[in-house]
């Protein structure tokens, strides 16, 4: 059983349904209690860094999952903004990340035109082994919506990158049980089916 975190931000019916269609059972919740008898986290997040760190804490999540992911250290997946809350912080906030990750959030910042945000479908490239990506070919290809980067601090954290507009940044990374994808893995196709399916599996 996966446990899709709801606090108010994220796509989070379209990955229920895809784990239903990758025939993986998940739930969505936002009662600490569920969440504190959780088996694997997944956090999702679309929208501004500072709303949802604020609404995490409106919704007095942050403790259960620093319990579940810190201490009795189980798998946790951050997607797209899920994952930028999993570092220290981000350029387009003010407020704090969880800081699971040491790394921290960037804003595109290009003089050549390329577009912002960095929308539809990129190549990914395997940099690090993890479970999370077993199986998948080292260059595959990711759907990501996205305006500010992961960069972080120590380098065996990163398993994939990207690049974009001559800027390689770190598509998914991972310390330990924590992990995360830049890009959406539930719009990503076999790709992405894959991934999702190798979570279920860790």
């Amino acid at each position: 059983m996966i446990t899709i975190v709801d606090y108010g931000l994220g796509n989070l019916n379209s990955i229920k349904n895809m784990f239903r269609f990758i025939g993986v059972e998940s739930e969505i919740a936002s009662d600490p209690n569920v969440i504190n008898e959780a088996q694997k986290l997944l956090l999702p997040g679309v929208g501004a860094f500072d709303a949802a760190m604020s609404k995490l804490n409106e919704s007095n999540l942050i403790p259960v999952l620093n319990k579940k992911v810190l201490e009795d250290k189980i798998p946790i997946l951050g997607i797209c903004l899920g994952m930028q809350l999993l570092t220290n912080g981000s350029e387009e906030g003010k407020l704090s990340g969880l800081g699971w990750i040491d790394a921290q959030t960037i804003k595109f910042k290009f003089d050549t035109g390329e577009k912002i945000p960095h929308m539809g479908w990129n190549k990914v490239e395997q940099v690090s082994d993890s479970k999370l990506i077993s199986g998948l070919p080292s260059l595959s290809r990711y759907y990501f919506v996205h305006s500010y980067y992961v960069k972080v601090a120590v380098e065996k954290n990163s398993i994939l990158k990207t690049q974009y507009g001559g800027l390689l940044f770190d598509s998914a990374i991972q310390n330990n049980n924590i992990m995360g994808t830049q890009f959406h893995p539930e719009k990503s196709h076999k790709f992405g089916m894959k991934l999702l399916s190798n979570f279920a599996a860790i």
